[in-house]
This record gives structure tokens, C-alpha cells and sequence, in this order.
């Protein structure tokens, strides 16, 4: 994790409304369980930062851990998708008729 900042800001309408609500609660409950620092500029258009506070960087090692993890398995999540999209269009397939 970097010590940058994201700025939330519109990019086109229909991907920030659905970005917004999709990542604004979560944000709030980062913020709230003290994982996040907002920073709030009342600038026209408006602009809000989040940044990873100290407490959040003490995740760096779980963060990274799952990072490890996902690349040493990653063939094999690959291989268990392919299997499971596999199985899946048979069955709809046999549904069908």
C-alpha cells in the first residue's frame, strides 16, 4: 500500500453514480473504524480525498499476504471457473432439452 491519495470525483456521469454508491458506504465504514482519513474540499465542483491512514497501513502485511496468495493460485482459481462455467452450461444445456 502507497502512502497516495484518492481523489473521488466524477468521470462520467453514469460510471460516478454507480461508483458513488457502491464504494461510498463502504468508504464511510473505513472512516468510521478509523481504516481511512477523508478530507473534504467545498470546491466547485466539490472534491473529496481519502487517504489510508495509520491504522489501515497496519494491514500492508495481510494485504500482501492475499496478494502472495492470489499469485501462487491463481492457475488454479482459473482452472476451478473454467470447471464450474463448464458444468454449468451442460446443465443448462440438458434443461433446455
Amino acid at each position: 500500500m502507497t502512502d497516495a491519495v484518492a481523489q473521488v470525483c466524477p468521470i462520467n456521469p453514469v460510471i460516478d453514480l454507480v461508483f458513488s454508491r457502491w464504494t461510498t458506504p463502504i468508504l464511510w465504514v473505513l472512516e468510521r473504524d478509523g481504516l481511512v482519513i477523508r478530507t473534504y474540499h467545498a470546491e466547485i465542483p466539490p472534491r473529496v480525498e481519502y487517504e489510508i491512514s495509520g491504522l489501515g497501513r497496519t494491514l500492508t502485511p495481510l494485504f500482501s499476504a492475499i496478494t502472495d496468495w492470489s499469485a501462487a493460485h491463481l492457475p488454479a482459481v482459473s482452472a476451478a471457473r473454467q470447471a464450474y462455467d463448464a458444468a454449468r452450461a451442460e446443465e443448462e444445456a440438458w434443461a433446455e432439452g
